[in-house]
């Protein structure tokens, strides 16, 4: 990861968290906030459903990224993306996906399917969420910056990993 901040003697990996981007069905590229932010980022979690590989090689631009491919994404993307993936991040054992099915018992299936995480960023509902199951994973879904169906604005969300902590995480309106 390229440039990743000291805080108190620790190394800190400041992280962007988005979903569900749908380029150029729900927009003709990704908003500047979400740009700007990727930025400032060291790592961006991008939990599928690109649609376009152009948005890929844009977030490339401005960050490293850690991205799987969702149920819209083509060949193109697929061949490039994992279903799943999974980093340590400073500490913090970290894997995103795409689905992880209907909210129904979400927690229990995930603490079965993985058992060797703390933070499971995930997305395709376009839901913010914000968790913790039964076996102490931390379930995060950031939403879209760009498609909210029915939720009241268009969302992302920042982390920081930091000694084995993940903190900071913040839901941000666009």
């Amino acid at each position: 990861m390229r440039g990743c901040r000291r805080q108190n003697d620790r190394v800190a990996t400041t992280l962007l968290l988005i979903s569900d981007t749908h380029i150029p069905g729900r927009a003709r590229r990704l908003p500047d906030a979400v740009l700007h932010a990727a930025d400032a980022a060291d790592l961006v979690l991008h939990a599928g459903d690109w649609v376009a590989a152009s948005v890929l090689d844009d977030l490339s631009a401005h960050a490293e990224v850690l991205g799987v491919y969702g149920n819209n994404d083509g060949a193109d993307l697929r061949a490039r993306l994992p279903e799943v993936a999974r980093r340590d991040i400073d500490g913090v054992r970290v894997a995103v996906v795409h689905e992880t099915g209907d909210a129904r018992r979400r927690e229990a299936r995930i603490d079965a399917a993985f058992d060797d995480i703390d933070v499971l960023v995930f997305g395709h509902s376009h839901i913010p969420w914000d968790t913790t199951t039964p076996g102490g994973i931390r379930l995060l879904n950031p939403g879209s910056p760009t498609d909210r169906r029915r939720q009241p604005r268009h969302t992302m969300m920042t982390a920081v990993a930091d000694g084995g902590v993940l903190r900071d995480v913040t839901l941000i309106g666009l």
